[in-house]
């Protein structure tokens, strides 16, 4: 309902009193009139005027009162006693009529049927008020503010599985509160005053007004709690948000203030004082001053450089330059050239601050000193409003500039120092340390020398062979025996490689990123390490071992499930013909020589024979003597075995060696696969993460209007 009041009666009635409630809130009973019963142009004997016959007294020309009041009704229609003022309330003129209370559903209605009583039967019907905020879309298509949100809020769901909600806290905030005043009214600017005890904010606010709306006086504080002065209506969500209760909404009084066009808009909040010994007022300031739009602060010559103002106010809004006013009030008690001194020192202190000054035509804030009690300057403070009302951008810069401090409070979390990431050195540095854990290069040396001991066994003598033979025998279980697996210290040595080398690369990738990416880095590489050394002993069994068909399945299924399988298989017990890690004895591939030598090894063998056998005929006396021949051909066997021997293993260098060195390969690659599948890849994905975030943040601060 609408409640209406004369605030100093014993200055006149100079102010009024209006209690605004949204149309959701408003109670049955006054959100529909009881009906009107016709109009009448005379007075009413409770001095109303335009409009009679509903029920309900009015206590001012053209308004009907609240369908449901209680008391009978007088001859005129009007009842008497649900007037918050008592029989009759107070009566105004009917030259007042429209410009005093107009904010209320009840006014709003009355005045809907005063414009239908005079309207001529010609005209079209007007379009009547329903009494809801009228709302526009303060963000316009063009405005970088909504995509700034929209990254903002990108932002907040991405990094929340990785920061604390205390980091982004503010974002939250900025987000809810930009939500909320984009629901209200885009046709308002709400500009609170701000400042010191007895700076003069609500002299200044009543000059403003054109009215005594806020109590002055010397008692400290005056005021403690917001005033509001709304110039036009629909303001009532605004003040809603502001927690400004009904008895406390004013409007100005009628006249040059209140018929000011530039004001129309312009919702005014006197705020208690910043530095008020009750911790009350301090919470009320801080409160409102995250709400509005605008702020005009209030300074004296005595308490301009107040560290509480700068420290506490200034200082921290300094991003929100453009929606500030700072006016040096009290001029009138400095004599001569005094008051451009103090001002000049004052925009020193504001430059120190970081808050950028809108002088020559640049953005920023607006600095200027006046007198509330003598009105110099009010009316320059009063013209500069106007224009700032009428822009209606205020809201928008407001809410731009929280963001902006928004950004700079998360700038430590998302900035990184230099260029993260990991590049192909450290990916190659963790293969190598990867191989030297796993023993790539032992591997293949032992590769080399089992392929070579092969050859030889291939290409030697006979009578070597079977002297190999014979000393193999004499050893117990020697044809039986398995390899052993590796003694739990070189285990425990490569496990410590492998961890080492997964810090290592963990701290390459993290190094200059922020603290809560670095750890998530850290814990990603970590997290995907655990199995890890099991894993590649496991791989080097099985691509050392394996030969090429194990290398071509490694490269053809892939790190992660080669790794995978691996794993499922690293606990289980080496079985006979398994080495470390459950290596199958394989033998090497053979080269196509190997035949031919062979061939060559046996026909030596054969001369031998031959030759043993004709010399052993001759001392019979089966074969016809002649010792030369017999004896050059068994020499020729006995010399020529040895010397293929020596041929097949000159050969077989190369070849060994390629082996080896292939073994080598493959057993590398195998690694460097298991630990891309595993650390790497995780890695990646979390620094690709940091950059798709770090993206929003530059969406977020790229159109800053305050250069932060």
């Amino acid at each position: 309902m609408t409640a209406v009041t004369d605030e100093n009666p014993g200055q006149g009635g100079t102010g009024e009193q209006l209690s605004e409630t949204s149309p959701s809130a408003a109670s049955p009973s006054a959100a529909s009139p009881s009906g009107t019963s016709g109009t009448s142009g005379t007075s009413g004997t409770s001095g109303t005027s335009g409009v009679s016959g509903a029920s309900g007294t009015s206590g001012r020309s053209g308004a009907s009162g609240s369908s449901g009041a209680s008391g009978p009704t007088s001859p005129n229609g009007s009842s008497g006693s649900s007037s918050p003022f008592g029989p009759t309330g107070p009566s105004d003129t009917s030259s007042h009529s429209g410009t005093g209370w107009d904010d209320g559903l009840i006014a709003r209605r009355a005045r809907a049927a005063r414009k239908e009583a005079e309207r001529t039967p010609d005209q079209a019907p007007a379009e009547e008020d329903d009494g809801r905020p009228q709302v526009e879309a303060y963000v316009d298509s063009g405005s970088p503010l909504r995509p700034r949100l929209d990254a903002l809020r990108e932002l907040v769901g991405l990094s929340r599985a990785r920061l604390d909600r205390a980091a982004l806290a503010e974002a939250g905030r900025v987000l809810d509160e930009a939500a909320a005043r984009q629901r209200l009214s885009s046709r308002h600017t709400v500009v609170a005053i701000a400042g010191a005890s007895g700076s003069g904010k609500s002299a200044l606010f009543n000059a403003l007004a054109g009215a005594q709306l806020s109590e002055t006086g010397l008692r400290r504080p005056t005021t403690s709690s917001p005033l509001a002065c709304s110039w036009t209506d629909g303001a009532a969500g605004l003040l809603d948000r502001l927690a400004v209760p009904g008895r406390l909404r004013r409007r100005p009084q009628p006249g040059a203030a209140a018929d000011d066009e530039a004001l129309q808009g312009l919702v005014l909040v006197d705020l208690p004082d910043h530095d008020s010994a009750a911790k009350g007022h301090r919470e009320q300031v801080d409160r409102v001053l995250a709400l509005v739009d605008a702020v005009i602060w209030v300074v004296d010559p005595e308490k301009y450089a107040d560290a509480a103002l700068h420290e506490r106010y200034l200082r921290p809004l300094a991003g929100h330059a453009e929606v500030t006013f700072v006016v040096l009030n009290q001029i009138d008690r400095l004599p001569g050239e005094a008051a451009d001194q103090v001002l000049d020192d004052l925009r020193r202190l504001l430059d120190e601050d970081g808050m950028a000054l809108g002088e020559h035509g640049e953005p920023g804030a607006t600095v200027l000193p006046l007198s509330a009690l003598t009105g110099e300057g009010v009316g320059e403070l009063r013209e500069l409003l106007g224009r700032f009302v009428q822009e209606r951008t205020a809201a928008t810069r407001r809410l731009s500039a929280d963001v902006d401090a928004a950004a700079a409070r998360l700038r430590p979390v998302y900035v990184a120092e230099g260029r993260p990431g990991l590049g192909e050195r450290a990916r190659e540095e963790f293969a190598d340390r990867l191989a030297e854990a796993v023993g790539a290069a032992a591997a293949g040396q032992a590769a080399e020398r089992e392929w070579r001991r092969n050859a030889g066994r291939a290409c030697g003598t006979p009578w070597l062979r079977l002297w190999r033979w014979y000393e193999a025998m004499r050893q117990p279980g020697s044809r039986d025996r398995v390899p052993l697996a590796a003694p739990p210290e070189e285990r425990l040595t490569a496990r410590q490689r492998v961890e080492q080398a997964v810090r290592t690369v963990a701290d390459d990738a993290a190094a200059g990123l922020p603290g809560p990416w670095a750890q998530a880095v850290r814990e990603a590489a970590v997290h995907g390490a655990k199995g890890l050394p099991d894993a590649l002993d496991e791989l080097a069994g099985r691509v050392a071992g394996g030969g090429a068909e194990a290398a071509g399945a490694v490269r053809g299924a892939g790190g992660a499930a080669v790794c995978a399988s691996a794993s499922e298989a690293a606990g289980r017990t080496p079985g006979r013909g398994e080495g470390r890690g459950g290596r199958a004895a394989g033998k090497p591939p053979r080269p196509a020589w190997w035949p031919a030598a062979v061939l060559a090894q046996v026909a030596m063998t054969l001369l031998q024979i031959f030759g043993g056998l004709w010399l052993a005929g001759q001392i019979i006396g089966v074969v016809e003597p002649g010792l030369l021949t017999p004896a050059l051909v068994m020499l020729g066997g006995i010399v020529g075995g040895p010397l293929v021997e020596w041929s097949c293993a000159a050969a077989a260098r190369g070849p060994a060696r390629r082996y080896g060195q292939e073994a080598e390969r493959r057993l590398r690659e195998a690694a460097a696969a298991c630990g891309r599948a595993r650390v790497l890849d995780p890695v990646a994905a979390e620094l690709m993460r940091y950059r798709e975030v770090r993206e929003r943040y530059v969406a977020v601060t790229e159109f800053s209007t305050t250069g932060r």
